[in-house]
């Protein structure tokens, strides 16, 4: 299934009615979302619906995408971590803002196919690694921005750590089988910052290499 000019300006007007700023529209405009999801799921691509990926993940829908995407507020000299790959595309969106995307995914699967697809979109910026995201990349840290797109009960201490000063992390917290906040956390010199964004639902944040990817 290939997605007319049409189906991509439905999609980008349903985001501009949910409020989405304009650089994020922009960002999003340039990755097909249908890229990152297969089979009969292509056909719900456009729609703002979370949908299955692999490993009994899922994409994101897209007006979360954009909303963690305009609170972690992207600069084009920023440094970004994401922990949880997934299919790529929240990656691919802040490639399209940041100088460089590293990004974390446990599930060996997620980051062969995520990694193709950035390729293939020929994104340079970015940097996929299989690893246990919860230790973040300390030898690449700090980081100016960090985003986690699974929930953790809380912002994990160590990634914090690998936040800059000035920096901002975005994540949802909160137990895996109740109604999640998405959290905007700023890191200042009196501390840390919090802001409540929205209610979601995450796959939780664990911690380890997927042993079911022969690892």
């Amino acid at each position: 299934m290939t997605l007319s000019p049409e189906d991509t300006m439905q999609f980008l007007l349903m985001l501009r009615n949910k409020g989405v700023a304009d650089h994020v529209l922009q960002a999003m405009e340039k990755v097909p979302r249908d890229m990152f999801v297969e089979g009969h799921f292509k056909a719900h691509a456009m729609d703002d619906m979370a949908l299955p990926i692999d490993a009994g993940q899922t994409i994101s829908q897209p007006s979360i995408v954009a909303k963690m995407t305009e609170a972690l507020d992207v600069g084009p000299r920023d440094k970004v971590l994401e922990i949880g790959t997934g299919s790529g595309y929240q990656a691919a969106i802040l490639s399209q803002l940041a100088r460089r995307v590293y990004s974390l995914e446990r599930h060996r699967q997620l980051s062969i196919k995520a990694r193709k697809r950035i390729e293939a979109l020929k994104l340079r910026n970015v940097v996929i690694t299989t690893a246990d995201g919860s230790y973040g990349m300390p030898d690449q840290a700090p980081f100016d921005r960090i985003i986690l797109t699974a929930a953790a009960e809380d912002p994990p201490a160590n990634l914090l750590e690998q936040l800059r000063m000035g920096g901002i992390m975005v994540l949802p917290v909160g137990q895996s089988d109740a109604v999640q906040s998405l959290i905007k956390v700023e890191k200042t010199p009196d501390g840390l910052n919090y802001t409540e964004l929205a209610e979601v639902r995450f796959v939780p944040l664990v911690a380890g290499v997927a042993k079911t990817d022969g690892v």
